[in-house]
């Protein structure tokens, strides 16, 4: 068997996305599966997992998994939440407790996450999840509600569902009560008046690009918010958000709160900053926003600046502890590998030995000479 190796990470291969570029409810069942790209099995990771080979996910300042092993390690985690967990109409609360683990088991196969990996990966998952759920409901199921022998199949991009779960899935989403449910979140989403333009890579990859970009600039939410709904020029392009001049957030309305802060005249505190501020609403009490998903509001602001540096710092430091305890398994492993090579030696010597000299017995082998060997005298 090969040996386990570690690698910081590797360059990932590009990601494609496809889009819809007409209505899907005006496309048929099987225009919807092939307009889009082929379902990703992640099979690099699978190959790197039978070579025994682990990428080493890096944490940012912030303590937030960033860079192209974490990019893929999303990926992978999304491939094992839809074809793991089944296609069920619950709370990922109530699914077992051991299909959760399956998943945080393979993922510790592929990656070395670190210290509170587990909670991490499992949020991810959630997320992942839901977000298949989502992709089912609107793009293989509404849009063919009234067109029942369509919906007798699973789409053929995803035919490792079982058409039980199918099934019941599909009735569900049909059904009356998720019908309010459904009606009741569309409502919500479009009073999402601000959309982002981030691609992948999400708040944590806008940092870092920002970082290596603005190296002298401080790098703050607000200033993470704004330029997530920027295209390339600096400009804010999305028609609904230039429609409402009063609640856009232009490069000026920052850049005057933010000199008011450095000269003294106004005062932030926790969650009343600059981008509360600016956007003139206060705060959601289970997100944060600017920051990407997967911070709460106490984790950014009940703590100190320098407090989340040395969360950050304590975390990268329990990577390093993995790997280092992953390295002694792998040594011990290696020199387990080379005495069965030596045995397996010992056991072809020995058997010629006895096709040569039929009374040659392998026992001698190992013990020791009874018979005192005479030392031969110096010469004179």
């Amino acid at each position: 068997m090969g040996e386990s190796k570690y690698v910081p990470s590797n360059p990932a291969k590009k990601m494609r996305f496809t889009s819809f570029e007409k209505d899907p409810s005006s496309a048929t069942f099987d225009e919807v599966t092939k307009s889009t790209c082929g379902i990703n099995t992640m099979s690099r990771v699978v190959k790197r997992k039978i070579q025994k080979i682990k990428h080493v996910v890096e944490y940012n300042k912030s303590g937030r998994p960033h860079g192209k092993a974490a990019i893929e390690m999303k990926s992978y985690i999304g491939v094992l939440a839809r074809t793991r967990i089944p296609l069920v109409d619950r709370k990922w609360t109530q699914l077992p407790k051991d299909l959760k683990e399956q998943i945080w088991e393979a993922v510790q196969m592929a990656y070395v996450v670190g210290e509170g990996g587990k909670k991490m990966v499992l949020s991810f998952a959630t997320k992942k999840w839901n977000d298949f759920k989502s992709t089912l409901t609107r793009q293989f199921i509404l849009p063919f509600a009234n067109e029942e022998e369509k919906l007798k199949e699973s789409p053929q991009l995803y035919n490792f569902i079982k058409k039980s779960q199918w099934d019941a899935f599909v009735a569900s989403r049909l059904s009356p009560d998720f019908e309010a449910v459904h009606s009741e979140q569309s409502q919500r989403r479009e009073k999402c008046e601000y959309n982002h333009r981030l691609s992948q890579k999400g708040y944590v990859g806008l940092e870092d690009q920002l970082e290596e970009t603005m190296p002298s600039e401080e790098i703050d939410r607000s200033l993470l918010w704004k330029k997530a709904r920027e295209d390339k020029q600096g400009n804010i392009p999305d028609p609904k958000v230039a429609g409402k001049a009063k609640l856009i957030i232009s490069l000026t309305d920052f850049d005057d709160l933010k000199k008011q802060v450095s000269e003294g005249t106004l005062t932030v505190s926790g969650s009343n900053d600059v981008l509360t501020l600016a956007l003139g609403t206060p705060e959601h009490g289970r997100r944060v926003r600017g920051v990407g998903a997967g911070v709460s509001p106490t984790q950014f602001f009940n703590l100190l600046r320098q407090q989340r540096v040395k969360f950050a710092d304590k975390l990268k430091e329990s990577v390093m502890e993995a790997v280092r305890e992953e390295t002694k398994k792998m040594e011990a492993r290696a020199k387990e590998i080379v005495l069965e090579a030596v045995r397996a030696d010992r056991e072809i010597l020995l058997k010629q030995f006895s096709q040569l000299i039929p009374s040659f017995d392998p026992n001698l082998l190992g013990k020791t000479p009874t018979t005192p060997i005479t030392p031969i005298p110096p010469i004179p």
